[in-house]
């Protein structure tokens, strides 16, 4: 009797398990009501540097002045080796010209907007610019979730799978989920399905810096996980119960 009454709260502890486990362990479930095709286009895609960000900036002279960077002593400062960090304002402190604001420009525009600085001092001033920080994030059912670094403007979403390790077994792979953060629109979310041929486009499939890739598990490996929370406060009280069972039985 009493073994049937254990299976049988047993049985009841994973019947709501089963209830609630995907609410409790899944991301972003609700829809998103964003339903708008995202315009792809290399203006659209080219990275704008942002407040927190670290750039590489460097300075060239004309051939016969040679080349060096902004850290060498002839321009009187040293440069970080991580890179210069844009402050919170989205200023950048430089040599000879001081601040100069950068934030919200692309590294092509940053480097003119320097280099038209630098011609009140120098001849024929080059500047090169680039973001050192540029990643984005894989999270859920990858191999190897974490932080994906980007070298060039953009990533497909191929590229980011394959660099986090692949898919796991449990992943749902019809609704990959990407968030990304539009200026204009704020946080815009967006669903691929990779078993769709028919239904990819070059838009669904681009990724820009900082954006978010998150990878749903499926119904068996949420299951799962919430028995084991469900199930683990039971193991130990059974633990725990095992002896006084057993007396009970020696003793009948």
């Amino acid at each position: 009797m009493f073994k049937m009454k254990f299976v049988g709260l047993i049985t009841l502890v994973l019947l709501l398990t089963g209830c609630v486990g995907n609410k409790e362990y899944q991301l972003l479930q609700t829809k998103s009501t964003d339903t708008e095709i995202v315009k792809v286009s290399d203006r659209s895609i080219e990275y704008r540097i942002l407040a927190q960000d670290r750039l590489e900036v460097s300075l060239y002279k004309d051939p016969a002045q040679g080349s060096e960077s902004l850290g060498s002593n002839e321009l009187g400062q040293s440069m970080n080796a991580n890179g210069l960090l844009v402050d919170a304002a989205g200023y950048v402190n430089l040599p000879l010209i001081g601040k100069i604001k950068l934030a919200g420009l692309s590294q092509t525009q940053a480097a003119d907007r320097i280099t038209t600085k630098y011609e009140k001092y120098l001849n024929t001033p080059t500047v090169y610019v680039e973001v050192l920080n540029k990643r984005l994030f894989v999270l859920g059912e990858v191999k190897n979730p974490g932080v994906v670094k980007i070298d060039k403007e953009k990533m497909t979403l191929f590229e980011a799978l394959a660099t986090a390790g692949d898919l796991t077994d449990s992943a749902v792979r019809t609704e990959i989920v990407i968030l990304s953060n539009s200026p204009k629109k704020g946080m815009q979310m967006r669903t691929v399905d990779l078993t769709n041929f028919d239904k990819m486009n070059y838009a669904s499939l681009m990724l820009r810096p900082n954006d978010i890739v998150y990878v749903k598990p499926n119904d068996w490996k949420a299951f799962r996980v919430a028995s084991d929370d469900y199930t683990a406060p039971l193991e130990t009280i059974t633990k725990i119960a095992a002896p006084f069972v057993t007396m009970k039985y020696l003793f009948e």
